[in-house]
């Protein structure tokens, strides 16, 4: 477990140059005592500073002093702390991995940004983690955390975003292609949710009845918030969660499923080896964005990646990654908690600053060639704010799940179930506002998108297709 006090420095000290928060003089004394006293070795073992979280501290402090505005650069703790200096000392590395990620690091302290080919090469370096008894074989964990928190400081840029979103396309071979007209890859925050009902997964099962399939990704459990995530639920609900990408490949052409989940550890090993670290750098490193844009199986027919955002600036480069996957139609949805889920709940008449739950952005192509082959012109860009009141849905508080797996499930099977109520209009307003913002077939008219929404679950097909995917997800 990383340590409790350090971590609150973290999240204080390791964020963007407009967020971070200073530390008091006596909160820096607090934290550099907790340090020496951990590296001394007086703190017992479920106490100690990690080298993790040391090197994204450090890191972080670094970057603020180097190159952030004067007004979240150092301020009392400076006079502790010393003076900044971007040269620091001339250690190169132990190993190969490490003198490459050393000479890409001495560039991020300074604030800079680094080639495509460089963030790759690095990735690819020190990729996957062999970890055992806190060390990681060939590479400082101080010196890996401190490269992942500090691209996010200096808020990455494109070429960087798409090194992050590429760099293991390849590790386990080509994506299995399935044969179905449409795909809808769902880019859920890998971390879940805390608070409220995750309808995701319901509406993938909603629109898999009419041909759009879907494929959920994710893992069970991922830092910062540790949320309730889909492998949870299915998990919970008894399905196979460790379906390689062509097993779920062959559900998704099953005409009695089709949708799956897969998740990253099946399919990118290399990401996933990077759970344990990510725990310790506390804030969300740049795979917490481009891990939501992955094509795990590509389709025959037209694909589409949809993602959730909750930080304003991120959705032109989600946007920016979809276009680089060559997909048809791409979708940014600040739900709620950045998740996916658009509410029917009011917005509060308080809240002004920044985009508003409910705000989407995209883009459909008016061609049946890929995003990669087009032009610009053949392809359609939108930034609408959705109301669900606007569409004869009645407005209502979201459910609160509360970090509880069995809650959201039972919450959304009742629904399926064709229980009436907020659920319900949730799982509609997700299925029929996709298919129609992604210009999917039978999506054209949103009215008769929302019609095709409620006959599905009222006929009792939405709850059939996810009961068939228990199953079948052992059969595969």
């Amino acid at each position: 477990m990383p340590n409790l006090t350090l971590l609150d420095a973290q999240a204080r000290v390791c964020t963007g140059p407009t967020q971070t928060r200073p530390l008091t003089q006596d909160h820096a004394f607090r934290v550099l005592d907790t340090i020496l006293r951990s590296v001394k070795g007086e703190l017992t073992n479920e106490e100690q500073v990690s080298n993790a979280q040391m090197g994204a501290f450090f890191a972080g402090m670094t970057i603020r002093a180097n190159a952030f505005p004067e007004a979240t650069q150092w301020s009392e703790e400076g006079s502790l702390l010393g003076v900044g200096s971007s040269i620091g000392p001339q250690y190169t590395g132990n190993s190969n991995r490490e003198m490459r990620l050393v000479g890409a690091l001495r560039e991020i302290l300074a604030g800079g940004h680094l080639g495509y080919e460089e963030v790759q090469g690095v990735l690819k370096e020190v990729l996957p983690l062999n970890v055992g008894d806190n060390q990681c074989a060939g590479v400082s964990q101080s010196l890996l955390s401190a490269f992942l928190i500090g691209q996010r400081m200096n808020r990455e840029t494109d070429r960087e975003l798409k090194a992050y979103c590429l760099a293991f396309d390849d590790e386990l071979g080509p994506a299995p292609v399935a044969n179905v007209r449409s795909l809808t890859h769902y880019g859920e925050p890998y971390d879940g949710n805390t608070r409220y009902f995750r309808s995701t997964l319901f509406a993938a099962a909603v629109r898999s009845c009419y041909g759009e399939s879907c494929l959920l990704h994710g893992v069970e459990w991922m830092p910062p918030k540790g949320g309730v995530t889909e492998e949870q639920m299915l998990k919970y609900m008894g399905a196979n969660t460790r379906l390689s990408p062509l097993q779920a490949k062959n559900l998704l052409e099953d005409e009695d499923v089709g949708f799956a989940y897969i998740s990253l550890r099946e399919a990118r090993p290399s990401l996933y080896s990077l759970v344990g670290l990510r725990e310790h750098i506390k804030k969300r490193p740049p795979l917490a964005t481009t891990e939501k844009i992955q094509q795990f199986v590509k389709a025959l027919g037209k694909e589409s990646i949809i993602s959730g955002f909750y930080h304003e600036g991120y959705e032109e480069p989600l946007l920016m990654l979809m276009k680089r996957r060559g997909v048809h139609s791409g979708l940014v949805i600040k739900g709620e908690e950045g998740a996916l889920s658009m509410t029917t709940r009011l917005r509060a008449a308080s809240v002004s600053k920044g985009l508003p739950i409910n705000y989407c952005s995209g883009f459909r192509s008016m061609s049946s060639v890929s995003a990669l082959e087009l032009d610009g012109v053949s392809r359609q860009n939108f930034n609408v704010e959705i109301n669900a009141r606007d569409y004869g849905f009645e407005p209502s508080n979201t459910p609160r799940t509360d970090r509880s797996v069995l809650k959201n499930i039972e919450l959304g099977l009742a629904a399926l179930r064709g229980e009436k109520g907020p659920v319900y209009d949730r799982i509609v307003l997700n299925a029929g506002l996709v298919d129609h913002l992604l210009g999917c077939d039978g999506g054209e008219d949103i009215s008769l998108a929302f019609e095709r929404a409620r006959e599905t679950i009222d006929s009792g097909k939405a709850l059939k297709k996810l009961l068939n995917y228990i199953k079948s997800s052992h059969k595969a």
